[in-house]
């Protein structure tokens, strides 16, 4: 369980990472448009306040993706074993090592790199619901699925 842990932890790293980012996107756009609102009147003002604007919904789509991203990191239990790939699993496979979470690209635990992959991905789609020996074809590419954590 320790692996499953580490890539947990560090896909939760990932999630508040961005979330911090965005976050000062969006008050950095806040302070630009209180200022906006001081400065200067006309044509120019108005393209200005409506270019912040649009950055504000952009960054405010961002928050949302990451909310959800959060809320199916939070579904994961980091106790329980399976037979069959579900979202949690760590599936180790001839080719390669996937996290079946979130989509936060490679992680290396131990000197092995793991896929964080969300469960809506191609390959995630794939391997949901496979056991242990069951071989996957992915883009002309054939693996076998060795373990499931």
């Amino acid at each position: 369980m320790k692996i499953k842990e580490a890539l947990y932890n560090t896909c939760q790293t990932f999630l508040d990472s961005r979330l911090e980012v965005i976050q000062h996107a969006i008050l950095d756009i806040q302070n630009a448009l209180q200022s906006e609102t001081k400065s200067s009147a006309g044509d120019k003002h108005e393209t200005g306040r409506a270019m912040l604007q649009l950055e504000r919904e952009k960054a405010g789509q961002q928050l949302s993706e990451i909310q959800k991203l959060q809320e199916t990191l939070q579904k994961i239990d980091l106790q329980s074993k399976s037979n069959k790939v579900t979202l949690g699993s760590v599936v180790k496979t001839s080719k390669a090592n996937y996290f079946v979470a979130i989509s936060a690209g490679e992680i290396k635990i131990d000197n092995t790199l793991y896929y964080a992959i969300s469960a809506s991905t191609p390959i995630a789609k794939l391997i949901l619901s496979k056991e242990i020996s069951d071989t996957i074809t992915f883009r002309d590419a054939s693996f076998t699925i060795t373990e499931i954590l």
